[in-house]
């Protein structure tokens, strides 16, 4: 195995190239595992950030299998590069190994000063420590939990640590490395004390079925982290998605390239300091108070549905110290592509800066109460391309810029949950329509069918409830002099 290059992270934005660089180098037989390329980029006013900075790469995902070391974790011997005392394992040289079996209440532990990489092969391993993580990565050039194919493996830490410093483990599986997970099994993780998965630098999720249940947050990692593939279901009390690197501007966020991910949030589904992109894959947030959250947010593809008790995409820099009705410096939602499903009790879509749409579909079903609106901005909200259908309530409604290319209608109504509202043009033809899932008083409409000088009759169920045109658009918080239907 050649020696694997320190991770060089080069973060350059705005009108140079952009990059952030992982080598590695590894020989051996490939690992059953699938591998999609990742490039992502998050737009701030002007800025782009490129968010194609992991440290994972397709060498890395091989090793020799003749050279494994195999560990019985119901009965562990030490061996080279293996040594077991008072129930923990550690292994101390890079390389691979296979666990397998159980080990009730103990440890694994990696803590190598080697070049190369460690490979932890987990083949229907069961790990629990009753008092601490069960699994240990302190040192490591990189680490790599390969999950074997078809096997089921499990982890699982107790409710109290013996161990509570700032510094010390504070998930089931821990690593201060960067960590990858791949692999054609399945990973159950029970994170009782904290949190379920956690890198103190870059996390990456290649392949694999992974289900983890948390206390506090489910998957964690600081620099960033990053799903290329796989199929993750994430039940947290706390985050269940989560980069919180402060210190560094091109680090802290999330990406989403491809798989299924299915979250479950006391919190955030998605929360990242700097950013979160969504290029692709189908991502499910069944509950959490606000479903998205970063300074930057960019859905570019993909299937994304969000339920919130709070806001729906919340688009903030935490940071600021911009007062609550001014535009915050570099925060925006930038929507090109994909399908985007707001269910929210708070604001459906809501930028402390800007938003940009120029493609994909919005359905939002937003707030009944009239604190909130489905779209709320404090900057601009400029619209060149897409279908957005935002319906709520009508005592803060917003619509996108008035200026902005694609033109909008901003519709006061009384429409059921279950019920359908039709947009229709002067010719009958019917360039809108949408069902809310419940009770609204407004409806935002915007695609490509929608003229300014045109006039758009309304229908509820079949009848009509009056016409609208783009004249009536409003962009104060309300619709102040117009923006219902003219009967």
């Amino acid at each position: 195995m050649t020696n694997r290059l320190t991770s060089l992270k080069t973060w350059i934005a705005g009108g140079a190239a952009a990059a952030l660089i992982a080598l590695a180098g590894c020989t051996g037989v490939a690992a059953s595992a699938t591998t999609i390329s990742s490039s992502s980029t998050s737009t701030t006013g002007n800025t782009t950030l490129a968010l194609t900075a992991d440290h994972d790469s397709d060498s890395d995902h091989t090793w020799d299998t003749s050279k494994e070391v195999s560990i019985d974790l119901s009965n562990p011997k030490a061996t080279s590069g293996v040594t077991v005392s008072d129930g923990v394992i550690t292994i101390t040289a890079a390389g691979a190994y296979r666990l397998s079996g159980t080990l009730a209440d103990g440890q694994v532990v990696v803590d190598t000063n080697d070049s190369g990489n460690v490979y932890l092969i987990l083949d229907n391993a069961s790990i629990t420590n009753a008092d601490g993580s069960a699994i240990v990565i302190d040192k490591a050039d990189l680490a790599l939990i390969v999950l074997a194919d078809g096997s089921t493996n499990t982890v699982a830490d107790g409710s109290n640590y013996a161990a509570t410093g700032d510094d010390d483990p504070n998930a089931a599986i821990w690593s201060d490395p960067d960590l990858t997970i791949l692999g054609g099994g399945t990973l159950k993780v029970t994170g009782n004390y904290n949190d379920g998965i956690t890198s103190s630098d870059g996390l990456v999720i290649v392949s694999g079925t992974i289900e983890v249940t948390a206390k506090d947050d489910g998957i964690r990692g600081k620099d960033y982290l990053v799903i290329k593939d796989g199929t993750v279901t994430v039940t947290s009390t706390g985050d269940s998605l989560k980069s919180d690197n402060e210190d560094d501007s091109g680090l802290g966020y999330v990406s989403v390239a491809a798989g299924t991910v299915t979250l479950s949030s006391g919190d955030d589904g998605i929360d990242a300091w700097t950013a979160i992109t969504i290029t692709g894959g189908n991502t499910t947030v069944t509950k959490s108070v606000e479903g998205l959250e970063a300074k930057t947010i960019s859905i570019s593809g993909g299937s994304t549905t969000v339920t919130a008790s709070d806001d729906g995409v919340n688009a903030t820099d935490s940071a600021s110290t911009a007062g609550d009705m001014e535009a915050q410096d570099g925060t925006l939602l930038s929507i090109s592509g994909g399908e985007l499903t707001i269910t929210a009790d708070g604001d459906g879509i809501d930028s402390n800066g800007n938003v940009a749409m120029s493609g994909g579909t919005v359905i939002v079903n937003g707030p009944t109460g009239n604190g909130n609106g489905a779209l709320d901005y404090n900057g601009t909200f400029t619209i060149t391309g897409g279908t957005l259908l935002a319906g709520g309530s009508s005592g803060m409604v917003q619509a996108p810029s008035t200026d902005s290319a694609q033109k909008s209608l901003m519709i006061t109504l009384n429409a059921a949950a279950g019920s359908t509202v039709e947009v229709k043009d002067s010719s009958g033809t019917v360039v809108a329509s949408y069902s809310p899932t419940r009770q609204i008083a407004s409806l935002v409409v915007s695609n490509d069918q929608i003229k300014e000088g045109e006039t758009y009759t309304v229908y509820v169920d079949g009848t009509s409830v009056g016409t609208t045109d783009t004249s009536q658009v409003s962009n104060n918080g309300g619709f102040g002099g117009g923006g219902g239907p003219r009967r």
